[in-house]
C-alpha cells in the first residue's frame, strides 16, 4: 500500500543549493563543518558550524529561514511546471523548537512568508505549521499523507527549515554544553537546512502525468517521555514506537524489512542509546540495524529539516542506481520528546 507518491523533492543544504548537489557531498563524505567567523565558545575557540555559503551571517531571524526555506520549496514544486490546471496544494511546514533566538513569533512569520509565497503561485491552501524540532519535518509529511487520506488535498508540500545560527542560539548551546568541540566531543555541530517533499494521493499523481520519485510506504509518530538532559534514562521506548507504526504501515515482515537506515544522530551520546534500545525492540525490521547512515557528519545538525533532507538522499539514490535496496527508514528525535520515522519505497516497488 501507498500511502502517498512523493513526486518531487527540494533541498537546500550547507554542501549544495539543491537536491542533487547536496546528496552528491554527502555521498563522497565531504564535510561543510568550519568555524564560524565571529562567535567565540567558552573555551575561547571559534564555534565549529555549518552554514550556508550563499547567505550574509547578519541575516537572521524569519528573513533567513526563508531564504533557505524558498529556493527547497521551489525545486520540490518543479515537476508541476507545465500542469495547466493544480490542485489546492496545502502546505505542512515545522520549524525548530522554541529557544534563544528563536521564539515562536519567529515561526509564525516564516509560516505566513512561505504560504504568501505559495498562495501567489498556486490557488490558496490549507496551511499547518508548528515547532517540532529534530522530528518535526517527519511529522510534516505524516500530517500531509493524513490530509491526503481524508480527501482534504490532492497536493500536499510537507517539509522543514531551521537554523541554529542566531547568536542568542549558538550562546545558548555553550552555555547549556550542547556545542561540540575540541572540549566537548558529545555536543553536536550546529547548521542550517530546508528540505520539502511534494507529496500527492497515487491517482492524483497519475492524472496529473506525474511520475513519482518514491512512495510513501509508511510512517509512524511518538512520544518519548523520558527526555535529554534530564535524570530521566531513556530506553528507547516512544522512538521503537514510531519505528513498529512505520514498519507495520509500510506491512514489513519476514523478509521485507528496511535495507537503508538515515538518522539524525549528530554525536550526542543520547541519541545513540535511544537508537539502540529502539533497536533491541525492533530487530526484525531491519536487515542490518548496525548499517546506518548520520548525514550530521557532512551538513551539521539541520534540525526540523532532517527528515525531507534523508527523503532526498534516497531518492537521488535511487535514481542514479545506487540504492541499497527498495526499502528505507528515514527517522529522528526532538529534544521535546516527538519521535518520527518514515518507510520510503522504490517508486512502484512492493
Amino acid at each position: 500500500m501507498t500511502m502517498a507518491a512523493i513526486i518531487g523533492i527540494g533541498a537546500r543544504t550547507p554542501l549544495g543549493f539543491n537536491r542533487a548537489a547536496s546528496a552528491a557531498a554527502v555521498r563522497c563524505g565531504i564535510s561543510a563543518i568550519g568555524e564560524h567567523p565571529s562567535m567565540i565558545d567558552r573555551f575561547g575557540t571559534p564555534m565549529k558550524v555549518t552554514r550556508d555559503a550563499a547567505l550574509d551571517i547578519e541575516l537572521a531571524g524569519d528573513e533567513r529561514l526563508a531564504a533557505l526555506a524558498l529556493p527547497a520549496m521551489a525545486e520540490a514544486l518543479a515537476p508541476l511546471a507545465g500542469i495547466a490546471s493544480v490542485p489546492r496544494i496545502a502546505l505542512t511546514l515545522s520549524l525548530g523548537e522554541a529557544r534563544p533566538g528563536q521564539e515562536p513569533e519567529t515561526g509564525a512569520a516564516v509560516a505566513e512568508m512561505l504560504s504568501a509565497w505559495l498562495d501567489a503561485r498556486f490557488a490558496p491552501g490549507r496551511v499547518l505549521p508548528w515547532m517540532g524540532g529534530h522530528a518535526g519535518g517527519i511529522l510534516a509529511m505524516e500530517a500531509g499523507a493524513r490530509i491526503i487520506a481524508e480527501g482534504r488535498a490532492d497536493l500536499v508540500l510537507a517539509g522543514g527549515v531551521d537554523s541554529y545560527l542566531a547568536p542568542e542560539t549558538l550562546d545558548w548551546l555553550d552555555e547549556t554544553e550542547q556545542l561540540h568541540s575540541d572540549d566537548n566531543i558529545y555536543g553536536f555541530c550546529p547548521g542550517e537546512a530546508a528540505g520539502f517533499v511534494l507529496m500527492a494521493a497515487p491517482d492524483a499523481a497519475r492524472r496529473l502525468g506525474l511520475r513519482p520519485l518514491l512512495d510513501l510506504a509508511g510512517v509512524g509518530a511518538a512520544i518519548e517521555d523520558n527526555l535529554i538532559r534530564t535524570e530521566d534514562i531513556v530506553l528507547g521506548h516512544g522512538l521503537a514506537a514510531a519505528f513498529h507504526e512505520a514498519g507495520s504501515g509500510a506491512g514489513l515482515a519476514g523478509d521485507r524489512q528496511v535495507d537503508r537506515i538515515l538518522c539524525d544522530m549528530n554525536g550526542e551520546r543520547y541519541r545513540g542509546n535511544e537508537y539502540g534500545f529502539a533497536v533491541l525492540k525492533s530487530t526484525a525490521l531491519f536487515r542490518n540495524a548496525g548499517d546506518f547512515e548520520a548525514p550530521a557528519d557532512c551538513w551539521g545538525d539541520v534540525g526540523a529539516a532532517s527528515g525531507p533532507l534523508y527523503a532526498a538522499l534516497v531518492a537521488e539514490a535511487e535514481a542514479r542506481g545506487y540504492s541499497k535496496g527498495p526499502l528505507s527508514m528515514i527517522w529522528a528525535s526532538s529534544p521535546a520528546g516527538q519521535r518520527g520515522a518514515a518507510i520510503l519505497r522504490r517508486a512502484g516497488g512492493r
